[in-house]
């Protein structure tokens, strides 16, 4: 066994292993099956052998090019079903965010806090405040584009996505 962080090259190959032999729910297959057409052979199963490596030590050599043939033959279908799985899973994680997020309206005249951005100078910390302002809504385009300005009219108007901005509350 490996010991310490400075020998994770050493513990890498079974990570992979492990990785690419492992169902992935967004797939509904594993990555080694979606490459080369078949299940891998994990080393356990070389030692203690499993049905599947009893079978295949059975049957003749030409018997194996044949089923061979044929799994490479099908590996297009399990990829077309892997990608319209996906598709569905991602339609249904898409689904399931949406139940959760409530899309603000905002209008002409409303204060409103604007998100520091983390390329913005001002942030300094994690004690720092999240938000600034009161800026004022000037214009609100379709597309979840507010045109902010400044309480005291002194900030020109600048244009920010509305998930960067969030409502004054009544007591600030």
């Amino acid at each position: 066994m490996v010991k310490g962080s400075r020998q994770w090259h050493k513990k890498l190959p079974f990570a992979l292993l492990g990785y690419r032999t492992t169902i992935h729910t967004s797939m509904s297959a594993t990555p080694y099956l979606l490459v080369y057409g078949t299940e891998a052979v994990i080393p356990m199963e070389v030692e203690i052998p499993s049905l599947r490596i009893i079978a295949e030590d059975k049957i003749d050599d030409d018997e194996w090019v044949k089923t061979r043939l044929e799994q490479l033959s099908l590996i297009d279908e399990k990829r077309l079903a892997t990608v319209c799985h996906g598709q569905l899973y991602q339609k249904r994680m898409a689904r399931e965010y949406n139940k959760k997020v409530h899309p603000q309206k905002f209008e002409m005249g409303q204060l409103v806090l604007k998100r520091f951005l983390p390329h913005q100078a001002e942030t300094k910390g994690k004690f720092a405040p999240n938000r600034q302002g009161p800026f004022m809504v000037t214009r609100v385009l379709s597309n979840d584009v507010l045109y902010l300005t400044d309480i005291e009219g002194k900030c020109v108007d600048m244009a920010i996505n509305c998930d960067a901005v969030k409502r004054r509350p009544p007591g600030e």
